[in-house]
């Protein structure tokens, strides 16, 4: 398959099917998706669109049944377990809804860790770079903070420094936003905006307009097809809508 030097991601003729007893689900059915560098992209679908499924392929969790997928130049149909972790490592950052921090670690710790897994062979101070990164997510004087002592939306930017940390071609978020309110849900948003600004290459999962009108292009996946992809029309700027939130009267 041919590469431009731009793409990070480029999947062609992608199906996953499960087998459940006797019966074939098949998740997605021929998925061709090419993504890249830069980008900002909102995967939508509703609940069993197949929308996860193509995330867990993109992240490297998951196997398609057919068809291939190369991540920044390397093939990943066909690598072992222990290929996949280690291309996940050096290659992909995942941002998760429920922030999966760990709980007796500090936040320079939670975001050291990936870093801990490297078997690249690089040799890094690993404390330095954790200690950027969340200096990067504006989380700088939270360092020693565990996760019970910081807000969801700390716990989130904790979260993205250490998807950062590693540098990765490409950023992978699952429904960050679920468990926020509307405007920690701005802040996150305009954090990836920003950090999609600087180069970085984002790719969100949400099942909320709301969320996805932040994303520079839509990928809406029905019954594992892809519906739609096309750029954001009147794309929205998160920042913009958090200085109105905030200027707004707090109801009666």
């Amino acid at each position: 398959m041919e590469q431009s030097a731009a793409d990070v991601i480029r999947v062609a003729g992608v199906t996953k099917v499960y087998q459940m007893g006797r019966n074939a689900v098949h998740a997605l059915r021929g998925i061709d998706l090419t993504v890249k560098a830069g980008e900002m992209i909102a995967i939508m679908g509703h609940s069993g669109s197949g929308k996860s499924t193509l995330m867990n392929v993109l992240g490297c969790l998951d196997t398609p049944t057919s068809g291939t997928y190369e991540l920044d130049g390397v093939r990943v149909t066909g690598l072992s377990k222990n290929e996949l972790a280690d291309l996940r490592n050096q290659k992909l950052g995942f941002v998760f809804q429920g922030f999966n921090l760990l709980a007796r670690t500090s936040a320079l710790e939670n975001v050291e860790l990936p870093l801990l897994y490297d078997r690249s062979g690089r040799r890094r101070d690993t404390r330095e770079l954790a200690r950027k990164s969340l200096e990067r997510v504006g989380l700088g004087a939270r360092l020693d903070h565990h996760p019970s002592e910081l807000s969801g939306g700390q716990q989130q930017r904790v979260a993205i420094a250490r998807a950062l940390v590693t540098e990765p071609k490409v950023v992978l978020a699952d429904e960050p936003t679920g468990n926020l309110d509307t405007r920690t849900s701005l802040e996150i948003m305009a954090l990836f905006q920003e950090l999609n600004d600087q180069g970085i290459t984002i790719l969100i999962v949400t099942h909320e307009p709301d969320i996805a009108c932040y994303a520079r292009r839509i990928v809406e996946v029905r019954d594992g097809r892809i519906l739609r992809d096309e750029p954001m029309r009147q794309r929205r700027i998160a920042a913009e809508d958090l200085k109105t939130f905030a200027a707004e009267p707090e109801p009666a």
